[in-house]
């Protein structure tokens, strides 16, 4: 069942997730707003904090992985069940997103992070004027994270669960790669002046619905892919 379209198709969905990317541009804007004048605090404070979510995200890929193999044995006597779990899953996941697109309110159901923990991260990337505290932060901000894009590495982890320790790192660390990827180039694209932190954040809020229809059509078609072996 695990396949590199199945697992580059489910990082490519959390990637283009809003609620990543609204975190890191707070990061910049607080650290332009305490050095106005040196890019390079940007540009490293924007690599420190991607850095942080990509180790973060390895880390919490290495627990669930753990956890689906805690079962193994009901793996693999239920496995055609589990795999379709894993589809109907990334099918209501990729459904909730495309109907984002359509009735779109902030703080969605498992899409998007609640509302009420918004404040608390908006207050805690406050603090980000270094890289050393983008680093921190990076990894404190990827526990308000998990809710709005766990759900694809929940189905991606449970893929992997059939490996083994070792073997599922490579996957894990691709995953992350392409899951980055998106932060990784909003960085560079500010730090070689092609756009600013504002632009970034305008063009954020003008198509989040967008960004919401991409990540569910590529949710549905990874669902779709589990269930009726296409990918």
């Amino acid at each position: 069942m695990l396949s590199l379209a199945k697992i580059t198709l489910l990082a490519l969905a959390d990637s283009v997730n809003p609620c990543a990317i609204a975190v890191l541009v707070m990061i910049l804007v607080a650290i332009l707003t305490k050095n106005p004048d040196k890019k390079k605090k940007v540009l490293f404070g924007g690599l420190a904090f991607v850095s942080a979510v990509f180790i973060g995200y390895l880390f919490y890929g290495l627990i669930i992985t753990q956890f689906f193999r805690v079962f193994g044995e009901f793996l693999r006597t239920s496995s055609v069940y589990v795999y379709k779990g894993l589809a109907v899953l990334a099918m209501l996941l990729g459904a909730l997103n495309i109907k984002d697109y359509f009735f779109y309110r902030k703080g969605s159901f498992a899409t998007e992070m609640p509302l009420f923990m918004r404040p608390k991260v908006k207050r805690i990337t406050e603090k980000a004027t270094s890289s050393w505290g983008a680093f921190i932060i990076g990894f404190l901000v990827t526990l308000f994270l998990l809710p709005c894009t766990i759900g694809p590495y929940i189905i991606a982890s449970g893929l992997l669960a059939e490996l083994g320790f070792l073997a599922t790192i490579p996957w894990l660390l691709y995953y992350n790669l392409v899951f980055i990827l998106p932060m990784l180039i909003i960085v560079l694209i500010i730090y070689f002046g092609f756009a600013k932190v504002d632009e970034v954040s305008g063009w954020k809020e003008k198509n989040i619905r967008l960004l919401h229809l991409t990540a569910g059509l590529l949710l549905l078609l990874v669902g779709m892919g589990i269930l009726f072996g296409w990918i």
